[in-house]
């Protein structure tokens, strides 16, 4: 596990199992205006345990690790972290990878060996609240995702939290059966709100009763 320094900057976190990878990427990184690289890390086990001291704003992650793969590592990271964008990284254009990156919360998939401007372009997106996709892959996802609803695109997290809106539970309820805090219920509820597009939070809680009613 390695922290590095604190900057003013959009603060990224690089979690791959590859020294080498994580080197790479740093390099590419390193001297970008608005960028750093806060800190880095080997297997989920450090990731976590760093994303608690350094709360980035965007990790990049490999699919691909020993131990828990990224897929998995994302999901945890929506559900404890839900306001840092989660980046993937990987050598497979596979769909189904790409659609379960995005299930488990994930805002966007680059390929390794994508040029370094693409790698930029996708954490810049990424990090303005939008979805990237490498080139490769976008016609796929758009194809994938319109035979999607906005609902079907929500991850199990977000699902559970709408279903307690629709209960009439409060934030602090919901944080309390799920064990998360007050913040991060509201982070989700923020995040349920661009993805369903829905502007408030009244609309948000009669959304989720008209669901569950169907």
């Amino acid at each position: 596990m390695n922290a590095l320094a604190p900057s003013s900057s959009a603060r990224i976190m690089l979690i791959d199992d590859h020294p080498l990878v994580r080197d790479g990427l740093r390099l590419r990184l390193e001297g970008v205006p608005g960028l750093v690289v806060a800190g880095e890390a080997g297997n989920a086990e450090e990731a976590l345990a760093l994303a608690e001291t350094l709360s980035p704003d965007l990790v990049l992650m490999d699919v691909g690790m020993n131990g828990m793969n990224g897929i998995a590592l994302a999901g945890i990271f929506h559900e404890r972290f839900p306001a840092v964008r989660v980046l993937m990284l990987s050598m497979h254009d596979n769909i189904e990878y790409v659609m379960q990156a995005v299930r488990a919360g994930a805002s966007g998939y680059v390929l390794k060996d994508s040029p370094a401007t693409e790698i930029l372009q996708a954490i810049s997106t990424v990090l303005a609240n939008r979805t990237f996709f490498s080139a490769g892959i976008a016609a796929r996802m758009i194809r994938a995702s319109a035979l999607q609803t906005p609902v079907e695109r929500l991850t199990p997290r977000e699902s559970e939290i709408l279903d307690a809106l629709a209960e009439g539970l409060s934030s602090k309820q919901i944080a309390e059966r799920y064990g998360l805090s007050v913040r991060t219920v509201e982070t989700h509820r923020h995040n349920l709100k661009r993805k369903l597009d829905i502007e408030g939070q009244a609309e948000l809680i009669k959304f989720a009763v008209e669901r569950r009613r169907r």
